[in-house]
């Protein structure tokens, strides 16, 4: 930040400023060519600054449940695959075999309830017949479902949309439980976890516009929305975990990236003026007035917020009023001021509002 420190040579003339009216006698010599703003009142924006570490939104490993051998691998590395997509083909044995027996043994077993049932409607078996024909049915239809989960468990597919990491597996390799076989990732949008001083928790709401940037990628801004606020707080940093989730459409940011997080809290009105008119001593403040006569006047002030040049001003300054930008280096507390053809209004910076 640009905050300018007022000479050692003016320290005496400083802390008089301060004790008095904050004018005074010009002190000889003409008006000081100097460039003025006005104090406005404009909308400003707090901004929260952390460093979080970007995440899918999901994220697993792809592994086999079964001990079998690959007959078919369906995808490559690094590709983009929908819910329901098959990656992997896994040889199928006996099991179609099995299913096909255990949907005959079904079929029977269905016709033999829809005979016994009419029989029992004529009254020429016991109802305890149907109700044990109905049960072999039943067992019957477990069997058939059995031998499709079996059969289904071969074929390897895609939880839900996303990116294939890289490829671990080839066709006639012989797979084991937990095998990897890749990884699938939904990086659309990213998660981002960062934590935030517990001082900060009043000003934490969920939909709170937050703006990420990445050294991978210079002068671009991915933005998203606070999604979550953690319900503890660490004890060991005082901090608590806010969840943001930024946006990814073109996928420029992976599981793993270190982001630098701003959350713009909600837009407040403030009095503005350029950083470099404020004048530090110390840990005080104090802006070159233009006042009547268009003399300079010292007057300290109380400055909030800083951000990209700008300074907020809580106590000392009125809107409206006239304040010496630059030149205030041989300045003195009641000289004569003439504003220079750069004078004018605070300029705000494009990029205050996001970067």
């Amino acid at each position: 930040m640009n905050r300018r420190l007022v000479p050692l040579a003016l320290l005496a003339t400083v802390l008089a400023a301060c004790g008095g009216s904050g004018s005074g006698p010009a002190g000889g010599g003409g008006p000081a060519i100097v460039t003025t703003a006005t104090v406005e009142a404009t909308a400003w924006v707090d901004r929260i600054e952390a460093i979080g570490t970007a995440r899918a939104s999901e994220s697993i490993a792809i592994t086999s449940k079964l001990s079998e051998r690959v007959e078919r691998v369906r995808f490559e590395s690094g590709q983009r695959v929908e819910a329901g997509q098959v990656l992997v083909d896994l040889d199928v044995g006996g099991d179609v075999a099995d299913l096909d027996a255990a949907r005959t043994a079904y079929r029977e077993a269905q016709r033999q309830y829809e005979r016994q049932r009419q029989l029992a409607e004529q009254r020429l078996v016991p109802t305890s017949t149907v109700d044990a024909q109905r049960a072999a049915r039943d067992a019957a239809q477990a069997r058939v479902q059995q031998a499709m989960a079996r059969v289904s468990d071969r074929a390897i597919v895609a939880p839900f949309a996303g990116v294939l990491g890289l490829r671990e597996v080839s066709p006639g390799q012989l797979l084991q439980p937990g095998t990897p076989i890749t990884t699938l990732d939904a990086v659309d949008t990213m998660q981002v976890d960062f934590a935030v001083p517990e001082v900060r928790l009043s000003r934490l709401a969920d939909g709170l516009v937050v703006e990420a940037r990445s050294d991978a990628w210079q002068g671009q801004v991915f933005r998203g929305r606070v999604v979550s606020v953690d319900s503890r707080i660490d004890v060991a940093t005082r901090s608590v975990t806010v969840r943001a989730a930024v946006e990814n459409p073109d996928r420029k940011l992976l599981p793993g990236m270190l982001l630098a997080i701003n959350v713009l809290e909600v837009e407040r009105p403030a009095l503005v003026v350029p950083e470099i008119a404020v004048l530090q001593n110390g840990t005080r403040s104090f802006v070159y007035r233009v006042g009547e006569g268009d003399t300079a006047e010292l007057v300290p002030v109380r400055v909030g917020s800083r951000e990209r040049g700008r300074a907020e001003i809580v106590e000392g300054l009125a809107e409206g009023e006239r304040i010496v930008v630059d030149g205030t280096v041989k300045l003195r507390p009641g000289q004569p001021v003439k504003a220079s053809p750069a004078g004018g209004a605070a300029p705000a910076p494009s990029d205050a509002a996001g970067g």
